[in-house]
């Protein structure tokens, strides 16, 4: 599995420099650090949303209202400030805020039982139509100049945006929990099996909770910086880049059964589409073509793993004595010392 998967991120870093070397050569302006540096900042937030769905998607399940919370999120922000609250008050009311949306949708999905696929998509609708129950059509502008720098300028001496290196610091942190700890391990053992993950002690409707209540905090940290960063708090704030960032994840090799992905295919894929959408940009190619383009990598994202397997499967056929015999039986474990040890599945739904 992982020489599969480095094999995929290899392609997709190869991609990368052909993308950012075409782009140099053929489009005037496209490698000038001032450039690359609106390429970054364009997609933080993608790339903030990507790293929220990427352990979800990790245990197989899916949130398709990451968009909805930061456009909700963002138009709380607006009606706070409007109301005359300081950005410094404003701040951890709506990361709370998020994390509760969030755990609004845990509690749907793990809870009830209810499929995170509709769930999320009910959501994703309710979150955007509360956002305008708060703020109307209106814009909301004049946050404070103190923090926009914040967002929108670079890191001195380099062409780094301080919003990028925001997200250098959460993809890192990413990397870290899910590929060096045990709550990470646990990400690909629901995903690779939710009953055989319970069986080994795995709490996978608390692993779940937690990670829709920390998707939701990430996405009120989205909303932050993209308000700040064009100024503007709106009810349809970022509303379609739930699709791109599910789009960045999927292409980035993790699968959409869960149990297979890595932080760094996910960044690479960033790279690629936020590079490929600035040359895109730059030669003016109108939006529309870029929505089609983004649903083509999305297909494309889907249908690699699959081809792949049947191409494995081709080169490696299944010896003809084995087919059809049953999987030999697994030696049956004394459930009173498997209780003892791990805890019952029955506890872990409690």
């Amino acid at each position: 599995m992982r020489e599969r998967l480095l094999r995929w991120e290899t392609i997709l870093l190869v991609l990368c420099v052909v993308v950012f070397t075409w782009g140099s050569a053929t489009t005037a302006g496209f490698g000038e650090a001032d450039n690359i540096s609106f390429l970054l900042l364009d997609y933080t937030e993608v790339a903030l949303l990507a790293l929220a769905l990427l352990p979800i998607i990790l245990t197989g399940q899916i949130d398709l209202s990451v968009a909805s919370i930061l456009g909700f999120c963002s138009a709380l922000t607006g009606v706070l400030w409007d109301a005359g609250m300081s950005f410094e008050t404003i701040v951890p009311i709506v990361v709370v805020a998020g994390a509760v949306l969030g755990s609004l949708n845990a509690t749907l999905i793990v809870r009830f039982g209810l499929p995170a696929l509709a769930v999320t998509i009910g959501t994703l609708g309710l979150y955007r139509g509360l956002a305008y129950v708060l703020l109307g059509d209106r814009a909301v502008t004049g946050f404070p100049d103190a923090y926009r720098p914040l967002v929108t300028d670079t890191v001195p001496g380099t062409f780094l945006p301080y919003a990028t290196v925001l997200v250098i610091i959460v993809g890192v942190l990413a990397a870290v929990v899910v590929h060096y700890t045990p709550f990470g391990r646990s990400l690909y053992a629901i995903g690779l099996g939710e009953q055989t993950a319970r069986f080994s002690g795995i709490r996978v409707q608390r692993v779940r909770f937690v990670l829709y209540i920390v998707s939701g905090a990430l996405c009120a940290v989205a909303s932050l910086v993209y308000t700040l960063r064009y100024n503007s708090a709106r009810a349809d704030n970022a509303a379609g880049l739930e699709l791109v960032a599910v789009a960045a994840v999927l292409l980035g090799g993790v699968s959409i059964f869960g149990g297979r992905g890595a932080v760094v295919g996910v960044v690479s894929a960033l790279l690629l589409m936020a590079g490929l959408r600035n040359v895109l940009f730059l030669n003016d190619i109108t939006n529309e073509i870029q929505n089609v383009i983004n649903g083509l990598l999305l297909i494309i994202s889907v249908l690699v793993p699959v081809i792949a397997n049947l191409l494995r499967g081709k080169r490696h056929p299944m010896p003809a004595e084995q087919r059809g015999q049953p999987p030999p039986e697994e030696t049956p474990q004394d459930p009173v010392a498997a209780t003892a040890v791990h805890g019952s599945p029955e506890e872990d739904q409690r």
